[in-house]
């Protein structure tokens, strides 16, 4: 019975995999890396993101190294239900400028099968839980949390510090406005 539904398509089970972590820490340099894994296994894969993120390119999801892979930029994480269709693994990147029922589009997602892969930010710029991320960390099956250098003291950084003066939450942003920091670090920039 178990072997039989292991291979039954059918019976397939999903999961959801999160990679988090601060800017610059390899979030989507690992999720393409594992999207082009499920690829080269022949799997079927769909890659969303939002469509404020139009840092590097409208459509396509690129990292820092100028990696990238095609991807379909949705304003509601409830379109992602509506353009999954026959597919084995969908890809999120930048979660973290995604609305709360993310959460509930990526348990769907996975009760039906799918193998979900979210990358985003875990904290805003202040330290604190950003977006859906801390929710889709409790009900996630696996997480990753990757970590940038600080640039500051060259330790693990986690922490996302903004060196602009804007205050709003969501500030699309690169090393000109951003950087990332250690809690030592972080804490000290954040005194001042």
């Amino acid at each position: 019975m178990f072997l039989e539904s292991a291979i039954n398509p059918s019976h397939r089970r999903g999961w959801i995999e999160i990679i988090c972590g601060s800017m610059f820490s390899g979030k989507t340099e690992e999720l393409i890396r594992r999207l082009n894994r499920a690829r080269i296994a022949k799997q079927r894969v769909e890659i969303f993101k939002p469509s404020i993120d139009t840092r590097y390119d409208e459509t396509n999801v690129v990292s820092h190294n100028e990696n990238s892979i095609t991807s379909t930029p949705v304003q509601a994480s409830s379109q992602i239900l509506i353009y999954a269709n026959n597919v084995d693994v969908v890809g999120i990147d930048e979660a973290q400028f995604f609305d709360d029922e993310l959460v509930s589009v990526c348990n769907k997602l996975a009760a039906g099968g799918i193998r979900v892969i979210v990358a985003g930010l875990d904290m805003d710029f202040t330290g604190k839980p950003f977006g859906p991320i801390p929710a889709l960390m409790a009900t996630a099956e696996y997480v990753t949390k990757v970590h940038a250098i600080c640039m500051q003291c060259g330790n693990l950084a986690h922490y996302s510090h903004r060196k602009t003066a804007d205050e709003k939450l969501v500030m699309l942003g690169e090393t000109e406005s951003y950087e990332p920091l250690c809690r030592e670090c972080f804490t000290k920039a954040r005194s001042k």
